[in-house]
């Protein structure tokens, strides 16, 4: 065999190997990847046992998660899907987390107190286990603004029982165009919302907490999105949707307190539509 035909076995060698390498590289994460990580220890008991009604692992694949994306969760709260994202995307991707406005001393109702407090725990249990988390950036959300702005920066962005807060106070449309002018051309909404009960084609009964999915579908439209697909992983049958204190008096808030709660304790967390959405590629 010639110098010259070796160099060129090498060569294809090589290149094939590079292209099996990439293939395997870019392989869409495995339901079992995500499955595992909504099942660490590092998570509460309590945290997973909400599995069974939030389906992270199923979610997640729905909306295309990839390791390598730059995701943008917003006000992920206590961090219940924060700490699936986070080690998830560490290592080859980027994670930044919207939090609630920060309690510089001018807010006054309780709930913007309370969830500012909220989002400093979350900060600091991140900050103490770097290792499982990772650095993830934090940004504000006081609707319908992100501080600072953010422009085209995020390949994905995810939002789970957001929706309904932003449309009580007036700010659901105009939340979703700062949504949109955040993600790059091409990228992807992934939404989770308590549904309200469907009467007809053009009615519904949205009591405290629930959301219209043909009004939250049709906002988003407006905003500039398009529904790639919606999904039933999310939907529970058994919730009836009439109780004092809406969705609220459902787990896992029960705020009845022992009023039915066995009964609220049967239903599960609420039904949930979940939609998956792209900004178009201009």
């Amino acid at each position: 065999m010639s110098i010259i035909t070796t160099r060129k076995t090498v060569v294809l060698s090589l290149l094939f190997s590079c292209i099996a390498f990439s293939s395997v590289a870019n392989a869409a994460p495995s339901l079992s990847e995500f499955q595992q990580l909504s099942e660490s220890t590092q998570r509460s008991d309590e945290n997973i046992q909400r599995n069974q009604y939030r389906h992270p692992a199923q979610t997640l694949q729905f909306f295309g998660l990839e390791p390598q994306m730059s995701v943008l969760e917003i006000w992920p709260g206590h961090g219940w899907y924060t700490e699936i994202l986070a080690p998830f995307l560490k290592a080859q991707g980027k994670l930044t987390l919207a939090q609630f406005r920060h309690n510089d001393g001018s807010l006054k109702d309780e709930r913007s107190i309370f969830w500012a407090r909220v989002s400093e725990r979350l900060a600091q249990r991140i900050a103490d286990n770097a290792e499982y988390f990772g650095t993830p950036d934090m940004i504000e959300l006081d609707p319908p603004l992100f501080y600072p702005q953010q422009n085209e920066q995020y390949d994905m962005v995810l939002t789970f029982r957001n929706a309904h807060i932003w449309n009580e106070d007036g700010n659901l449309f105009a939340t979703l165009q700062s949504i949109f002018a955040a993600l790059k051309p091409g990228g992807v909404l992934g939404m989770v919302e308590h549904r309200a009960a469907r009467l007809s084609d053009i009615s519904s009964s949205a009591v405290e907490g629930y959301l219209d999915e043909s009004y939250v579908i049709e906002a988003a439209e407006l905003a500039g999105f398009t529904l790639v697909e919606s999904s039933e992983l999310n939907a529970n049958p058994a919730d009836t949707k009439n109780y004092p204190k809406g969705v609220y008096a459902l787990p896992p808030t029960l705020a009845m307190g022992n009023y039915n709660k066995a009964e609220y304790l049967k239903i599960g967390e609420s039904d949930r539509m979940t939609l998956k959405f792209i900004k178009p590629e201009q």
